[in-house]
């Protein structure tokens, strides 16, 4: 029998990880089977507990389930701890275990896809929620120049940078009024506005030359995006790559071994091309 793994959230429709799995389980022999789990907002821990008591693997989690996952994991992951925030479920004879790949993910589509080095660069990171808080601390491994945390609720922003602040000098939190006046290198849009086709109040300054400009949300055209063209972004792109190296580093985790990712992208970038 194929060993059993699945992607959560809501909205999990779109989701391409069914897909890749399939492609990096081809690739490389293993029998094993993958499924999207639609689960109402209040209804997370049952959907998980029924995936357990079903012989389930693990499990990738999206939004909005992320730190909902995280305190239900009974062990984590250094990276998990930092991000306090999980996207990634082991389930075993020692429980359930969390792990957080999206940071290693952007970091991999960002130098090896993309060829951007984060050393020495002004970074932004809109949002300060689950997705955000995963791709924190990688973000700061890379020693850019300054990452700078922006989002709507200032507060929220302010609080994480203070949780790594001990990590790094040059991380700070801001509402985006507060962005006048700064231009960026890097600007990360890790809010959910793109899945419900909203913009972002962020001003046009910080698209600064030679920027490139990286949603999260992959698959669509969404407005971060069009501001970001707008604004002079140097390139833009959607979190497909990142998708694709995250669920690399978490059949990694389930499998023992680490599919090769550039065959597996190129193909979903065809797929996804109009006709």
């Amino acid at each position: 029998m194929s060993d059993r793994y699945a992607v959560i959230g809501n909205p999990v429709g779109h989701s391409k990880s069914p897909r890749i799995h399939a492609l990096f389980a081809r690739q490389t022999g293993q029998a094993m089977v993958y499924e999207a789990i639609l689960a109402p907002p209040d209804g997370f821990a049952r959907a998980l507990a029924e995936f357990i008591a079903a012989g389930g693997r693990g499990m990738n989690v999206t939004i909005p389930f992320k730190e909902q996952a995280f305190r239900l994991a009974e062990r984590h992951s250094p990276r998990a701890l930092g991000a306090r925030a999980v996207n990634t479920l082991a389930f075993g004879e020692g429980g359930i275990f969390g792990d957080n790949t999206d940071g290693a993910g952007l970091v991999r589509d960002l130098k090896f896809n993309l060829g951007l080095s984060i050393r020495g660069k002004r970074v932004l990171l809109a949002g300060a929620g689950g997705a955000a808080r995963g791709v924190v601390l990688p973000l700061l491994e890379e020693s850019p120049a300054a990452l700078v945390i922006a989002n709507r609720t200032e507060d929220k922003a302010r609080q994480l940078a203070a949780e790594f602040s001990s990590r790094a000098e040059k991380v700070s939190g801001c509402g985006f009024a507060d962005l006048s006046g700064h231009g960026f290198d890097l600007v990360i849009n890790a809010t959910s506005a793109s899945l419900s086709g909203a913009s972002l109040a962020l001003p046009r300054c910080v698209f600064g030359p030679g920027s490139l400009a990286y949603d999260m949300v992959y698959g669509r055209p969404t407005p971060f995006l069009r501001q970001a063209r707008e604004g002079g972004a140097a390139q833009v792109t959607d979190g497909l790559g990142m998708l694709v190296e995250q669920a690399a580093e978490s059949f990694l985790l389930w499998r023992g071994l680490r599919p090769d990712t550039a065959p597996v992208l190129a193909e979903l970038r065809r797929e996804s091309a109009p006709p």
